[in-house]
């Protein structure tokens, strides 16, 4: 990679320019302000000796011939002090009468705009000339009316030269500070783009399938925070995979089970010398082997349908109690045979709730075949429907050993398995109905402590306003 086209060039120039144009703005407010205060504190200066020189003018206009006068002005305005008159109007011209400069000739002030105006107008001037390569801030002060005049002249030879030490200061500072921000940005950028190709790499793996390397980066900033993001996104795609593999390893196994057992029975049938009695009972097996494959096929028909979201749900009234009524009636028969029963317990009073009655008979009967394939004989599984908080259940318990609280999350998963072989049946019943019940607005709770294993069906309550008229007559 080109290193001018890396972050941390682009961070460091970025920062160089920054850096660059505060300096800028600081040059362009600082210079030109000390140079602006420093001439006109050199004007303010000899604005103020000005006036006092004129009065001792008026009080002994022949002074001015006195050498010591320019003089006295010039030490007093620490300045080049002359008297000069105006001799000729058309063109302006002026004669210079005393020069605080001794040995040097006046003639670079013979035609001094300040002067020449002060002296036609007869009013003060001031402001900044230029002589040669110097410049010179100067007053002059009209003396009397024939258009003499005072004229102070201070070099800013000093003050332009602090100011030109200031400027080189300045060049030497900035060049200093973007040296420094290159360096300092290239470095802090180049930290901050190796954090980010810590994070490329980490994406890299993850999209490749390697979720064992964790996302590590502990800085609170909002990179760290990324990583943090990522590292949860790593876990939770290892999750999903994991889950994938075991759905797929649990699902061919509860497919290719039935099917060995049909293969086999198949094999069996083919002997002349079976008995009636026997086929009979090979053939009442190998329904019970095609039931289970068709009811595994409705179950991951039903959790495809799931996954994409495209299993639709009812959500009208209905009456939990007659949902109750049918799976008493359709598991009376399969409990007594094995040893156990179910009874109904409850009021006879309408419970409504909100949703899908065909799904909520579903998720009862995965209820009621996970409590009767799960106790011992002679357990009793109670169904009841009721109201409590504001929403509507309908409840399978059972009085069987009960499900460790360690288990109580995991057993809602698919194909999971206390034990950790693999369930009998589909092993798909309790991870449909949780999700079917969310589904409806609603959720499946477990109550469960040793001798009482409660599932409940926890839906939205219809309002009091539907009355069993509103209700489906029949459910299932």
């Amino acid at each position: 990679m080109n290193p001018l086209k890396s972050v941390g060039a682009k961070l460091s120039l970025a920062l160089a320019v920054v850096v660059a144009g505060a300096l800028g703005a600081v040059y362009l407010a600082v210079v030109p302000s000390i140079e602006h205060n420093l001439t006109h504190a050199k004007l303010r200066d000899l604005e103020r000796v000005a006036p006092a020189l004129r009065k001792a003018y008026v009080d002994d206009p022949l002074g001015v011939y006195d050498p010591d006068f320019v003089g006295i002005a010039a030490e007093r305005a620490n300045a080049r002090a002359a008297v000069v008159d105006l001799f000729s109007e058309s063109p302006p011209a002026l004669q210079v009468m005393r020069d605080s400069r001794q040995g040097a000739p006046s003639t670079d002030i013979e035609n001094d705009q300040l002067a020449i105006q002060a002296a036609l107008t007869l009013e003060r001037r001031q402001g900044i000339v230029s002589r040669g390569d110097e410049r010179y801030a100067e007053v002059a002060e009209p003396l009397d009316s024939s258009g003499r005049v005072l004229l102070l002249s201070a070099s800013l030879h000093d003050a332009l030269g602090n100011v030109h030490l200031v400027q080189r200061r300045l060049l030497f500072a900035a060049l200093f500070a973007l040296a420094l921000a290159l360096a300092l940005g290239y470095g802090g950028s180049w930290m901050f783009a190796r954090r980010v190709r810590r994070l490329e790499r980490a994406a890299d793996r993850i999209a490749t399938g390697h979720f064992d390397e964790p996302v590590d980066d502990r800085s609170p900033d909002e990179l760290g925070q990324l990583a943090r993001a990522f590292d949860r996104m790593r876990l939770r795609l290892a999750q999903l995979d994991r889950a994938r593999s075991e759905f797929i390893a649990n699902a061919s196994h509860e497919l290719r089970t039935p099917l060995f057992s049909l293969g086999g029975f198949l094999e069996l049938m083919g002997d002349e010398d079976l008995d009636e009695a026997t086929r009979g009972e090979f053939l009442d097996t190998m329904r019970e082997q095609v039931d289970r494959l068709t009811k595994l096929a409705t179950d991951l028909l039903d959790l495809s349908r799931l996954d994409v979201g495209r299993l639709r749900v009812e959500h009208d009234p209905f009456d939990l109690v007659e949902v109750a009524h049918v799976l008493c009636n359709e598991f009376r028969g399969l409990a007594q045979t094995g040893g156990r029963r179910v009874e109904l317990e409850g009021e006879d009073d309408d419970v409504l709730a909100v949703g899908d009655d065909e799904r909520a008979l579903q998720i009862g009967r995965a209820l009621v075949e996970n409590a009767l394939r799960h106790t011992p004989p002679g357990t009793i599984v109670r169904l009841r429907a009721g109201r409590a908080h504001g929403s509507a259940f309908l409840e399978v318990a059972d009085d069987g050993p009960g499900v460790p609280p360690e288990h109580a999350e995991q057993i809602f998963e698919r194909f999971y398995r206390i034990d950790g072989a693999l369930a009998s049946g589909s092993g798909l019943g309790l991870a449909i109905a949780r999700e079917l019940a969310q589904l409806m607005g609603g959720r499946v709770e477990l109550e469960s402590v040793p001798g009482r294993n409660a599932f409940r069906l926890v839906l939205p309550a219809a309002v009091d306003a539907f009355s069993r008229e509103n209700v489906p007559a029949q459910v299932g």
